[in-house]
């Protein structure tokens, strides 16, 4: 599976962005997807997951709330809906695979995608 984020920018604090994870191969369904996030100076950290068919969703206390995951299997897309961007919300965001199941862990996902910045200023 090769994935790839997009949809990053530059948004005053307040506003709105939707990423998009497009990926490829047929077996996209079988994964649960997650979004992380990595700031300068920062560890990569868990923002929020989805299962395979988009019923079971989890977020990151510090998103709960703002952000919104979403999946469209037919299209081989996971989306994350930002709303209410904080300038701490500033990093750049990479989409995952995982074969498993639901995990807060980075080294628990498989593929990763090329991320995309998010600035957020204030």
């Amino acid at each position: 599976v090769q994935l790839q984020a997009s949809g990053g920018g530059l948004v005053q604090a307040g506003g709105s962005l939707r990423l998009s994870c497009a990926a490829s191969g047929r077996t996209f369904s079988r994964y649960y997807i997650g979004w992380f996030r990595q700031a300068p100076g920062k560890e990569r950290e868990f923002v929020a997951s989805i299962s395979w068919s988009g019923g079971r969703t989890y977020y990151a206390d510090s998103v709960k709330g703002r952000f919104t995951i979403s999946r469209d299997n037919a299209k081989n897309a996971v989306y994350l809906q930002m709303n209410t961007l904080k300038p701490e919300d500033t990093a750049v965001y990479s989409c995952a695979t995982n074969s498993v199941g639901y995990s807060r862990d980075y080294d628990q996902y498989d593929y990763w995608g090329q991320g995309t910045q998010v600035t957020v200023s204030s």
